[in-house]
């Protein structure tokens, strides 16, 4: 299979009609439950969920599939490629119907993300990577290109700030609350801001597209020590998430190592 940007175009497609369903579901009204931790999970989520797997595997039969809403299958370790999927990143603004969740699809070759797609279908916001060749908004290209001022401009989670966690930053860096992880990712790709991070841990369906977006954009995204990510992972989860414009990231890393 050749990954070039008609198969991007292709998972893109895929991915808004995902959106598309999220969005007809939340309208028609949906149903809510709670997961372990309280995380909700809706309708919605499961109808996406669904809707992505038997698709995104028709586009690439041979792939592995690893999704937030799918039973984990260790088959996956043992493919060359991987779709790495949360159906809604976010579903709390979702549930709450603040516009800041996603629909987040990357794909991964030997524990490397490739090819992404971040879709935001309350704002029409479809954000696109592929490795080597770029990163799109809405097919226009984007750069992870932020000024640098002397106050940084941050997003951060709203529940890791009402913990206080971004307090001991503050007098460096204005910090605005954005949901999705996926979604903070994007922006950073479109250069919304200087950073995000997130020093709890991820799995990786939360950050693998949003990664590739970065990345694609011209940015850095690692782990909250600095080190690259691999996925595809028997644990999926990861040391936290770090991503910032070029010429931020060392600034920033520096900060969350000292702090």
């Amino acid at each position: 299979m050749n990954i070039d940007e008609v198969f991007l175009q292709s998972t893109a497609a895929i991915v808004r009609e995902a959106g598309a369903i999220i969005e007809q579901i939340a309208e028609a009204g949906f149903e809510t439950e709670y997961k372990e931790r309280h995380d909700p999970v809706t309708t919605a989520d499961h109808a996406a969920n669904d809707y992505l797997k038997e698709h995104l595997l028709a586009l690439l039969p041979e792939a592995g599939w690893l999704s937030e809403e799918t039973r984990d299958n260790a088959d996956r370790l043992d493919k060359e490629y991987v779709w790495i999927v949360d159906p809604i990143d976010g579903t709390k603004e979702f549930v709450q119907r603040v516009p800041q969740y996603a629909v987040s699809v990357a794909l991964a070759k030997n524990g490397v993300a490739i090819l992404g797609v971040v879709y935001n279908p309350a704002n029409g916001e479809c954000f696109t990577a592929l490795q080597g060749a770029g990163a799109w908004l809405n097919d226009e290209v984007m750069k992870a290109d932020h000024p640098s001022e002397q106050r940084l401009a941050v997003l951060g989670s709203r529940s890791e700030m009402k913990r206080g966690e971004f307090e001991p930053f503050l007098d460096v860096m204005d910090v605005a609350a954005v949901g999705s992880i996926a979604y903070k990712l994007a922006l950073i790709a479109a250069g919304r801001a200087n950073a995000t991070f997130s020093l709890g841990p991820k799995n990786e369906w939360d950050i693998a597209a949003g990664v590739i977006l970065v990345q694609a954009a011209g940015g850095r995204a690692t782990d909250k020590a600095g080190t690259d990510f691999t996925f595809n992972q028997r644990d999926t989860l990861t040391n936290g998430i770090f991503a910032a414009t070029a010429a931020d990231y060392d600034r920033v890393l520096e900060l969350i190592k000292g702090r």
